[in-house]
């Protein structure tokens, strides 16, 4: 029997229509979308464009599962698509996904529940280090992110953080998380227990770049790596480009 996306996913040509639709929409407005079949939401056209190429069309997050039913942990959930994306290659993994932003969580719930997918686990925290309240400054798009008490603007609210650390007591297939220029994660041995691990690494243009300490938690937790350009200048000695106030952007994939 074919999954729920499998079914609901329109027609190649119909799909790009929509897409282009999609991009065009003014930022930061709410629509709704019948690109999955059931209606499904998200809170920026131009962003959810971008993400489902990268994600649907590119499979940027696919992976080599061990089992029919791998453990899955999506840390920075979005609007869902990789949630989505997950349940699409493998209908029976094990998924949890981390989303903080209130209105962010509610359009992935929301399209969680279009498609009838009620066995993922989407949980309204962010993943950090220890349990704790957190600062969050919303962006509208995908490009939210926690920041330091000290950095907070008016936008910026708390929210609650649960420490990833007890989630990785198990076999983890997959782990991806979203790394915004905030305090890297020290799980040490904790890590020993992923199979595969996806970083995407932003880093805002007035804070310190700390790449270096990512690279010696996968290496010495056993990681092999690659690293892909996301976004960066391309003349970079002459040139600093910005892409919402980041003058870089990795995607970093380990595995064993």
């Amino acid at each position: 029997m074919r999954n729920p996306i499998e079914q609901g996913l329109i027609g190649g040509f119909l799909i790009k229509r929509e897409l282009r639709r999609l991009k065009k929409l003014p930022r930061y407005e709410p629509f709704s979308t019948n690109v999955f079949g059931p209606v499904a939401k998200g809170v920026d056209g131009r962003s959810f464009y971008y993400s489902f190429r990268e994600i649907f069309r590119d499979h940027i997050d696919e992976f080599r599962a061990k089992t029919a039913s791998p453990p899955i942990l999506d840390v920075g959930s979005n609007v869902g698509l990789n949630l989505l994306f997950f349940k699409h290659q493998y209908p029976n993994c094990k998924l949890t996904g981390f989303e903080p932003d209130p209105t962010v969580f509610q359009t992935a719930q929301h399209n969680l529940d279009a498609l009838g997918l009620t066995d993922v686990a989407l949980i309204q925290k962010a993943a950090w280090i220890e349990a704790t309240t957190l600062s969050f400054e919303p962006e509208g798009a995908d490009a939210g992110h926690l920041t330091p008490s000290e950095s907070a603007t008016g936008d910026s609210f708390s929210v609650n953080a649960i420490d990833l650390r007890s989630f990785l007591d198990e076999t983890i297939d997959f782990l991806k998380w979203t790394l915004k220029g905030q305090k890297l994660m020290h799980c040490g041995n904790e890590l020993s227990t992923v199979t595969n691990f996806f970083v995407e690494y932003h880093f805002y243009a007035d804070q310190p770049q700390r790449f270096n300490d990512l690279t010696g938690i996968l290496t010495e937790a056993g990681f092999r790596y690659q690293i892909h350009t996301q976004f960066a200048s391309q003349i970079p000695l002459c040139r600093q480009e910005l892409q919402l106030v980041m003058d870089l952007q990795l995607n970093v994939f380990a595995y064993r």
